[in-house]
């Protein structure tokens, strides 16, 4: 036991190794939604192997999410991301009509290209030319952003064809039985006793508990309520559909001219979502030296890159830093060891998959997916992450702009990567016009330009 402690630094972070155990249990609780979302979204259309993508979704997960653990020492958990698993599909591969094999190989190449940048210097250049609001900014936009999927994992929310956004039907039982727990977990962090640091599992444990009761005994919510799944949908065996075809698809790929376009893209979101991801992490869980800078953040982005390069491997879209890290953070969560806790039950749901389906997402309508049991963690975890916003100058009208609009397009374009673009491209152009550019850095000016020559790319090219 006192070697755990030493080995992830459990005292030195004012931590306990009960804690991690509870703040890895509750982030991949938050997640692990993502192994049949994520293989039924590269399945869609592309001729993937739906078994296969699942057993290389929790693979992929399982290695990278324990090397951030043992290696990078942070308590962040990795899987496909989501958005670029939909840009994967219906982009490249349905859009350009790129074979899966071929843009799995587009994954490898931008794996290995972040991983050259995350072993030299350029990665620690990029982070640290960030402006502290802006950075604070992000921490904050991602609160508002990881609350929005909450609210909308919880049909609190929904799309409106007039209105874009709407309130949900709140008299439909899953939709109800989220909110209930919304309402729980923040009930019970208000009481501030002891009970307040564990209400984020003490509700998913309470809503998936009254979930699984009213399905039992009410026979007409049976199929609106939380489950257990009957079958795994995936194993080892059923990866030598996807493993290594990425490897042999090279070839053909890079004769694509738009193939180009297609990497920098994966490498351009991979890169920010992981990015704002660890900035936001990083205050959270106290990981920032004297000068606001992050612990460790080499080894972290290390681990990232490597999960890109192992997934598209085994057969799965980017592997990226999941911003539902931070439910476990708020948990309590402060080391490695809750990541391996998250990786370790990456591995186990492989096998017991069903153990963890009550978890899962609840088909409320064709197409149209609840997650009760978790959506409150979302939720709760972005109300605690936008305290950030108190600590930007808001003297600065500039800084105030920059800051809003960062926060408004993480939010509104739902993507991390697209709000810090936005933000950057407008700091550096009401810097310069404003006649500030001299505090404005180099590597500042070079992102702002790569950010705009991606939306090109984005809506020129690969349209």
């Amino acid at each position: 036991m006192d070697k755990i402690k030493a080995f992830f630094k459990i005292n030195e972070r004012k931590t306990t190794i009960w804690t991690e155990l509870i703040g890895g249990l509750v982030t991949f609780l938050a997640m692990v939604y993502i192994l049949p979302v994520n293989s039924g979204i590269l399945a869609d259309g592309t001729g993937m192997n739906f078994a296969a993508v699942f057993a290389a979704t929790a693979i992929a997960a399982a290695i990278a999410t324990l090397l951030m653990g043992l290696f990078a020492n942070y308590p962040v958990a990795l899987a496909p991301g989501m958005g670029i698993n939909a840009f994967f599909t219906y982009t490249v591969v349905l859009g350009l009509g790129i074979p899966w094999d071929q843009a799995l190989a587009a994954v490898l190449i931008s794996g290995v290209i972040f991983l050259v940048i995350s072993v030299t210097g350029v990665r620690r250049y990029v982070i640290n030319a960030i402006p502290k609001n802006l950075k604070l900014a992000i921490g904050a936009g991602i609160g508002f952003f990881i609350a929005f999927i909450g609210l909308k994992n919880a049909g609190v929310v929904v799309s409106s064809p007039s209105t874009f956004v709407t309130l949900g039907d709140l008299s439909h039982p899953t939709v109800l039985l989220g909110l209930f727990g919304i309402i729980l977990v923040f009930v019970l962090y208000s009481l501030h006793k002891k009970i307040s640091r564990f209400a984020v599992i003490l509700s998913i444990v309470a809503v998936a508990v009254i979930g699984l009761l009213l399905g039992a005994v009410f026979p007409s919510l049976k199929d609106l309520m939380p489950a257990y799944g009957g079958d795994n949908l995936g194993s080892v065996k059923d990866l030598k559909e996807t493993f290594g075809k990425c490897f042999t698809a090279i070839p053909e790929l890079l004769k694509n001219p738009s193939a180009y376009a297609v990497i920098f893209t994966f490498l351009f979101v991979d890169f920010f979502d992981t990015a704002g991801t660890l900035v936001a992490v990083g205050k959270d869980a106290n990981l920032l030296d004297e000068n606001g800078q992050m612990i460790g953040d080499d080894k972290a982005f290390l681990s990232d890159a490597v999960g890109t390069v192992v997934g598209s491997v085994l057969g799965t879209s980017t592997v990226t830093s999941y911003i539902e890290s931070t439910t476990g953070i708020q948990s309590g969560a402060r080391t490695g060891l809750s990541a391996v806790v998250v990786g370790l039950l990456f591995i186990v749901s492989l096998l017991f998959y069903p153990l963890f389906s009550v978890a899962g997402s609840i088909e409320v309508a064709p197409n149209v997916f609840y997650s009760p049991v978790t959506a409150m963690a979302l939720v709760f975890v972005g109300a605690m992450m936008i305290g950030a916003l108190k600590e930007i100058d808001w003297k600065d009208p500039i800084v105030v702009v920059c800051a809003f609009i960062t926060i408004i397009m993480m939010l509104t374009a739902y993507s991390i990567a697209e709000g810090i673009a936005f933000g950057f491209i407008f700091y550096v152009l009401m810097m310069t016009v404003s006649k500030r550019h001299k505090e404005v850095s180099l590597p500042m000016y070079i992102l702002a330009l790569l950010f705009v020559v991606n939306f090109v790319i984005k809506f020129t090219v690969l349209q």
